[in-house]
Protein backbone atom coordinates (compact mmCIF):
# COMPACT_ATOMS: atom_id res chain seq x y z
CA UNK A 1 0.00 0.00 0.00
CA UNK A 2 2.43 2.20 1.06
CA UNK A 3 5.00 1.96 -2.70
CA UNK A 4 1.37 2.50 -4.50
CA UNK A 5 0.32 5.84 -2.37
CA UNK A 6 4.63 6.90 -2.95
CA UNK A 7 3.81 5.98 -6.84
CA UNK A 8 0.52 8.01 -6.61
CA UNK A 9 2.62 11.13 -5.30
CA UNK A 10 5.30 10.99 -7.82
CA UNK A 11 3.02 10.19 -10.45
CA UNK A 12 0.64 13.45 -9.34
CA UNK A 13 4.37 15.36 -8.81
CA UNK A 14 5.44 14.34 -12.50
CA UNK A 15 1.93 15.53 -13.64
CA UNK A 16 2.34 18.87 -12.18
CA UNK A 17 5.97 19.70 -13.19
CA UNK A 18 4.89 18.76 -16.83
CA UNK A 19 1.79 20.57 -16.63
CA UNK A 20 4.01 23.94 -15.48
CA UNK A 21 6.54 23.25 -18.56
CA UNK A 22 3.84 22.87 -20.89
CA UNK A 23 1.91 25.54 -19.91
CA UNK A 24 0.85 28.32 -22.24
CA UNK A 25 2.67 31.88 -22.70
CA UNK A 26 0.72 34.80 -20.74
CA UNK A 27 0.90 36.39 -24.78
CA UNK A 28 1.83 34.35 -27.97
CA UNK A 29 2.98 36.63 -31.10
CA UNK A 30 1.98 35.73 -34.90
CA UNK A 31 5.35 36.18 -36.98
CA UNK A 32 4.37 36.45 -41.09
CA UNK A 33 7.32 36.05 -43.05
CA UNK A 34 8.81 39.35 -43.62
CA UNK A 35 11.47 41.44 -42.08
CA UNK A 36 9.64 44.41 -40.25
CA UNK A 37 7.30 42.07 -38.82
CA UNK A 38 9.70 40.07 -37.41
CA UNK A 39 12.13 42.90 -35.82
CA UNK A 40 8.78 44.57 -34.32
CA UNK A 41 7.45 41.20 -32.75
CA UNK A 42 10.88 40.71 -31.11
CA UNK A 43 10.67 44.88 -30.03
CA UNK A 44 6.62 44.06 -28.23
CA UNK A 45 8.04 40.85 -27.05
CA UNK A 46 10.99 42.49 -24.86
CA UNK A 47 8.64 45.46 -23.62
CA UNK A 48 6.03 43.35 -22.55
CA UNK A 49 9.16 40.79 -20.91
CA UNK A 50 10.54 43.64 -19.44
CA UNK A 51 7.56 45.90 -18.15
CA UNK A 52 4.89 43.98 -17.36
CA UNK A 53 6.91 40.62 -16.34
CA UNK A 54 4.68 38.44 -18.49
CA UNK A 55 6.09 35.19 -20.24
CA UNK A 56 6.41 36.21 -24.08
CA UNK A 57 6.39 33.45 -27.15
CA UNK A 58 6.70 34.06 -30.78
CA UNK A 59 5.54 31.86 -33.14
CA UNK A 60 5.75 31.76 -37.42
CA UNK A 61 2.17 32.00 -39.30
CA UNK A 62 0.61 33.42 -42.43
CA UNK A 63 -1.55 36.48 -41.63
CA UNK A 64 -4.85 34.09 -42.33
CA UNK A 65 -3.68 31.80 -39.22
CA UNK A 66 -2.29 34.47 -36.85
CA UNK A 67 -6.02 36.28 -37.24
CA UNK A 68 -7.60 32.61 -37.06
CA UNK A 69 -5.99 32.15 -33.36
CA UNK A 70 -6.07 35.37 -32.02
CA UNK A 71 -10.23 34.92 -32.98
CA UNK A 72 -9.75 31.45 -30.94
CA UNK A 73 -7.17 33.14 -28.14
CA UNK A 74 -3.87 30.86 -29.16
CA UNK A 75 -2.10 33.84 -30.26
CA UNK A 76 -2.59 36.89 -29.23
CA UNK A 77 -1.06 39.63 -31.32
CA UNK A 78 -0.41 40.27 -35.37
CA UNK A 79 2.86 43.09 -35.11
CA UNK A 80 2.11 44.63 -38.92
CA UNK A 81 -0.98 44.14 -40.44
CA UNK A 82 -1.39 46.08 -43.61
CA UNK A 83 -4.25 47.84 -44.75
CA UNK A 84 -5.70 47.76 -47.39
CA UNK A 85 -3.98 44.56 -47.81
CA UNK A 86 -5.59 42.46 -45.45
CA UNK A 87 -8.85 44.29 -45.40
CA UNK A 88 -11.31 41.16 -45.45
CA UNK A 89 -9.08 39.88 -42.23
CA UNK A 90 -9.39 43.37 -40.19
CA UNK A 91 -13.31 43.64 -41.46
CA UNK A 92 -13.93 39.61 -40.53
CA UNK A 93 -12.17 39.80 -37.06
CA UNK A 94 -12.35 43.42 -36.06
CA UNK A 95 -15.30 45.27 -37.66
CA UNK A 96 -17.74 41.76 -37.68
CA UNK A 97 -16.42 39.34 -34.81
CA UNK A 98 -15.01 42.33 -32.77
CA UNK A 99 -12.15 39.45 -31.60
CA UNK A 100 -9.92 41.33 -32.49
CA UNK A 101 -8.98 44.60 -31.39
CA UNK A 102 -6.66 47.54 -33.71
CA UNK A 103 -4.46 49.86 -32.60
CA UNK A 104 -5.23 53.05 -34.16
CA UNK A 105 -1.94 54.20 -34.64
CA UNK A 106 -0.35 53.35 -38.21
CA UNK A 107 2.83 53.42 -39.97
CA UNK A 108 2.67 54.73 -43.05
CA UNK A 109 3.67 52.58 -45.93
CA UNK A 110 4.07 52.85 -49.83
CA UNK A 111 3.79 50.09 -52.33
CA UNK A 112 4.80 49.71 -56.03
CA UNK A 113 6.66 48.21 -58.54
CA UNK A 114 10.37 49.19 -58.73
CA UNK A 115 13.34 48.61 -60.83
CA UNK A 116 17.00 49.54 -60.57
CA UNK A 117 18.35 53.00 -61.73
CA UNK A 118 20.66 50.99 -63.98
CA UNK A 119 17.56 49.27 -65.49
CA UNK A 120 15.58 52.45 -65.87
CA UNK A 121 18.84 54.27 -67.83
CA UNK A 122 19.49 50.87 -69.81
CA UNK A 123 15.88 49.96 -71.06
CA UNK A 124 14.25 53.41 -70.75
CA UNK A 125 11.32 51.82 -68.56
CA UNK A 126 9.30 54.52 -66.78
CA UNK A 127 5.81 52.98 -66.00
CA UNK A 128 4.49 50.13 -65.15
CA UNK A 129 2.26 50.15 -68.44
CA UNK A 130 5.64 49.53 -70.46
CA UNK A 131 5.84 46.11 -69.06
CA UNK A 132 3.10 45.34 -71.43
CA UNK A 133 5.18 45.52 -74.46
CA UNK A 134 6.53 42.26 -75.77
CA UNK A 135 9.63 44.18 -76.98
CA UNK A 136 10.46 46.03 -73.14
CA UNK A 137 9.78 42.78 -71.42
CA UNK A 138 12.45 41.06 -73.47
CA UNK A 139 14.90 43.09 -71.59
CA UNK A 140 13.66 41.40 -68.22
CA UNK A 141 14.48 37.77 -69.98
CA UNK A 142 16.57 35.73 -67.84
CA UNK A 143 15.74 31.92 -69.25
CA UNK A 144 15.32 32.63 -72.79
CA UNK A 145 11.52 31.68 -72.90
CA UNK A 146 10.93 35.06 -74.40
CA UNK A 147 8.83 36.73 -71.18
CA UNK A 148 10.67 38.70 -68.61
CA UNK A 149 10.16 38.19 -64.78
CA UNK A 150 9.47 40.15 -62.62
CA UNK A 151 9.21 39.25 -58.74
CA UNK A 152 5.20 40.23 -57.03
CA UNK A 153 5.77 39.19 -53.38
CA UNK A 154 6.13 36.13 -51.39
CA UNK A 155 3.22 32.67 -50.84
CA UNK A 156 1.03 34.05 -48.23
CA UNK A 157 1.47 37.90 -48.41
CA UNK A 158 -2.39 39.55 -49.47
CA UNK A 159 0.32 42.14 -51.07
CA UNK A 160 1.23 39.12 -53.51
CA UNK A 161 -2.94 38.63 -54.36
CA UNK A 162 -3.16 41.57 -55.35
CA UNK A 163 -0.11 41.80 -57.45
CA UNK A 164 -1.56 39.23 -59.77
CA UNK A 165 -4.45 41.40 -59.67
CA UNK A 166 -2.33 44.21 -61.06
CA UNK A 167 -0.47 42.27 -63.24
CA UNK A 168 -3.85 41.11 -65.05
CA UNK A 169 -5.58 44.62 -64.81
CA UNK A 170 -2.43 46.60 -67.09
CA UNK A 171 -1.62 42.99 -69.70
CA UNK A 172 1.89 42.12 -68.06
CA UNK A 173 0.89 38.75 -67.19
CA UNK A 174 0.95 37.83 -70.91
CA UNK A 175 4.43 39.52 -71.32
CA UNK A 176 6.10 38.81 -68.11
CA UNK A 177 6.53 35.82 -65.49
CA UNK A 178 5.04 36.33 -62.30
CA UNK A 179 7.48 35.31 -59.61
CA UNK A 180 6.48 34.35 -56.26
CA UNK A 181 9.20 34.00 -53.85
CA UNK A 182 10.94 34.14 -50.83
CA UNK A 183 11.82 37.99 -49.86
CA UNK A 184 15.27 36.81 -49.01
CA UNK A 185 15.69 35.28 -52.23
CA UNK A 186 14.16 38.16 -54.21
CA UNK A 187 16.25 40.69 -52.98
CA UNK A 188 19.66 38.23 -52.98
CA UNK A 189 18.90 38.60 -56.61
CA UNK A 190 18.07 42.49 -56.66
CA UNK A 191 21.99 42.56 -54.98
CA UNK A 192 23.29 40.44 -57.68
CA UNK A 193 21.51 42.29 -60.69
CA UNK A 194 23.03 45.28 -59.42
CA UNK A 195 26.56 44.18 -59.30
CA UNK A 196 26.28 42.35 -62.78
CA UNK A 197 24.68 45.45 -64.62
CA UNK A 198 21.79 43.30 -65.23
CA UNK A 199 18.30 44.64 -65.34
CA UNK A 200 15.41 43.55 -63.08
CA UNK A 201 11.83 44.51 -61.95
CA UNK A 202 10.45 43.66 -58.56
CA UNK A 203 7.88 44.28 -55.80
CA UNK A 204 9.02 47.04 -53.82
CA UNK A 205 7.25 48.68 -50.44
CA UNK A 206 8.34 51.29 -47.48
CA UNK A 207 9.07 50.59 -44.70
CA UNK A 208 12.26 49.08 -45.97
CA UNK A 209 15.66 48.22 -46.08
CA UNK A 210 16.17 48.06 -49.45
CA UNK A 211 15.86 52.28 -50.37
CA UNK A 212 19.01 52.67 -48.43
CA UNK A 213 20.76 49.63 -50.09
CA UNK A 214 20.20 50.38 -53.72
CA UNK A 215 18.91 53.18 -55.93
CA UNK A 216 15.95 52.14 -56.87
CA UNK A 217 13.23 53.75 -59.20
CA UNK A 218 9.56 53.61 -58.74
CA UNK A 219 7.52 52.86 -61.65
CA UNK A 220 4.73 55.90 -62.93
CA UNK A 221 1.12 54.84 -62.59
CA UNK A 222 -2.09 56.09 -62.77
CA UNK A 223 -2.71 57.54 -59.39
CA UNK A 224 -4.95 55.54 -57.02
CA UNK A 225 -8.62 55.76 -57.57
CA UNK A 226 -11.04 53.68 -55.20
CA UNK A 227 -13.42 53.30 -58.05
CA UNK A 228 -11.11 51.55 -60.32
CA UNK A 229 -9.67 49.10 -57.20
CA UNK A 230 -11.66 46.44 -56.69
CA UNK A 231 -9.77 43.77 -54.97
CA UNK A 232 -10.87 40.20 -53.98
CA UNK A 233 -8.66 37.90 -52.16
CA UNK A 234 -8.68 33.85 -52.03
CA UNK A 235 -10.30 33.48 -48.51
CA UNK A 236 -13.14 35.62 -50.09
CA UNK A 237 -13.96 33.84 -53.34
CA UNK A 238 -13.00 30.80 -55.06
CA UNK A 239 -13.14 33.14 -58.19
CA UNK A 240 -11.12 36.27 -57.21
CA UNK A 241 -9.03 36.97 -59.66
CA UNK A 242 -10.97 37.02 -62.54
CA UNK A 243 -13.55 39.20 -60.28
CA UNK A 244 -10.99 41.75 -59.33
CA UNK A 245 -9.65 44.96 -60.98
CA UNK A 246 -6.93 47.04 -60.17
CA UNK A 247 -5.01 49.03 -62.94
CA UNK A 248 -4.57 51.61 -61.00
CA UNK A 249 -1.40 52.38 -58.30
CA UNK A 250 -1.67 51.39 -54.48
CA UNK A 251 -3.14 53.55 -51.86
CA UNK A 252 -1.15 54.54 -49.17
CA UNK A 253 -1.28 51.45 -46.75
CA UNK A 254 -1.37 51.88 -42.65
CA UNK A 255 0.27 49.34 -40.78
CA UNK A 256 -1.29 48.49 -37.39
CA UNK A 257 -0.72 46.12 -34.13
CA UNK A 258 -3.83 43.64 -34.01
CA UNK A 259 -4.49 42.12 -30.66
CA UNK A 260 -7.32 39.46 -29.60
CA UNK A 261 -9.89 40.93 -27.30
CA UNK A 262 -9.65 38.44 -25.03
CA UNK A 263 -6.36 39.91 -23.75
CA UNK A 264 -8.42 43.10 -22.47
CA UNK A 265 -9.70 40.55 -19.46
CA UNK A 266 -6.84 37.94 -19.27
CA UNK A 267 -3.55 40.22 -19.49
CA UNK A 268 -5.10 44.14 -19.23
CA UNK A 269 -1.63 45.89 -19.12
CA UNK A 270 -0.40 44.24 -22.44
CA UNK A 271 -3.55 44.76 -23.94
CA UNK A 272 -3.31 48.61 -22.79
CA UNK A 273 0.51 48.72 -23.81
CA UNK A 274 -0.40 47.06 -27.63
CA UNK A 275 -3.16 49.83 -27.51
CA UNK A 276 -0.69 52.58 -27.49
CA UNK A 277 2.16 51.34 -29.57
CA UNK A 278 3.45 54.05 -32.02
CA UNK A 279 6.54 53.68 -34.37
CA UNK A 280 7.09 55.59 -37.21
CA UNK A 281 8.14 54.63 -41.02
CA UNK A 282 12.20 55.95 -40.50
CA UNK A 283 12.11 53.76 -37.43
CA UNK A 284 10.53 50.47 -38.67
CA UNK A 285 13.21 50.65 -42.06
CA UNK A 286 15.98 51.61 -39.41
CA UNK A 287 15.50 48.53 -37.45
CA UNK A 288 14.81 46.33 -40.64
CA UNK A 289 18.27 47.60 -41.65
CA UNK A 290 19.98 46.40 -38.70
CA UNK A 291 18.67 42.82 -39.00
CA UNK A 292 18.89 42.30 -42.68
CA UNK A 293 21.91 44.22 -43.68
CA UNK A 294 23.98 44.42 -40.27
CA UNK A 295 22.76 41.02 -39.64
CA UNK A 296 22.11 41.46 -36.10
CA UNK A 297 20.34 38.88 -34.12
CA UNK A 298 16.85 39.54 -33.73
CA UNK A 299 16.57 39.19 -29.96
CA UNK A 300 19.84 41.04 -28.88
CA UNK A 301 18.99 44.24 -30.84
CA UNK A 302 14.96 44.28 -29.56
CA UNK A 303 16.65 43.87 -26.07
CA UNK A 304 19.07 47.09 -26.89
CA UNK A 305 16.74 48.97 -28.92
CA UNK A 306 14.13 48.83 -26.07
CA UNK A 307 17.23 49.71 -23.39
CA UNK A 308 17.87 52.97 -25.68
CA UNK A 309 14.28 53.94 -26.37
CA UNK A 310 13.00 53.70 -22.64
CA UNK A 311 11.37 57.18 -23.23
CA UNK A 312 9.37 55.52 -26.19
CA UNK A 313 8.21 52.41 -24.71
CA UNK A 314 7.04 54.38 -21.30
CA UNK A 315 4.93 56.00 -23.36
CA UNK A 316 3.41 53.14 -24.02
CA UNK A 317 2.92 52.59 -20.96
CA UNK A 318 1.26 55.33 -19.50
Amino acid sequence: MRSKKLLAISCATAMSAYGAVAQAADVVIGVPNWPSVLVTAHVLKVAMENNLGLEVELQNGTNPVVFEAMDSGSMHVHPEVWLPNQTNLNNTYVVEKQTVRMNPNGVAGDQAMCVTAGTAERTGIENLSDLTDPEMAKNFDTDGDGMGEIWIGAAGWASTNVEKIRAKSYGYDATMTLKEMDETLALAEVDAAVAKDENIAFFCYTPHHMFALHELVILKEPAHDAAAWNVIQPTDDPEWLSKSEAGVAWSTAYLHIHYAASLETDQPEAAAMLSKVSLDTDVVSAMTYALVVDKQDPAEFAAKWVEDNAETVDSWLQ
